[in-house]
């Protein structure tokens, strides 16, 4: 493998790294219908701003969220909603293994 190809998959295992956590889908998802502020998001995913923010600080460096600051505060934005069609993906993939576990339990 080229040293190119070995480049191109580290840089998306670091983009797959960076959603790969419940908290940070559920940001994804509330930036998805909004921008919003890191209060707003701490109120959605029910954890303390210092931890938001840590998550929004690597989807950031990740290029997934960026942001905007208005007066003293910080607003978030998805930057590539493309995002959304990929935890579609998955959870088609999901949903496909569940009814193949179905099929092989209705078989027996």
């Amino acid at each position: 493998m080229n040293k190119d190809t070995v480049s191109r998959y580290n840089a998306v295992s670091e983009v797959l790294k960076a959603v790969a956590h419940p908290k940070r889908l559920m940001i994804v998802e509330a930036l998805s219908e909004k921008t919003r502020c890191v209060s707003e998001l701490t109120e959605i995913v029910g954890l303390d701003t210092s931890t938001v923010s840590k998550h929004l600080a690597l989807m950031k460096s990740a290029g997934i969220v960026g942001c905007d600051r208005i007066g003293n505060q910080v607003f978030y934005n998805l930057r590539v909603p493309c995002i959304l069609q990929f935890i579609g993906c998955i959870e088609s993939v999901i949903l496909d293994e569940a009814e193949e576990k179905m099929r092989i339990i209705k078989r027996n």
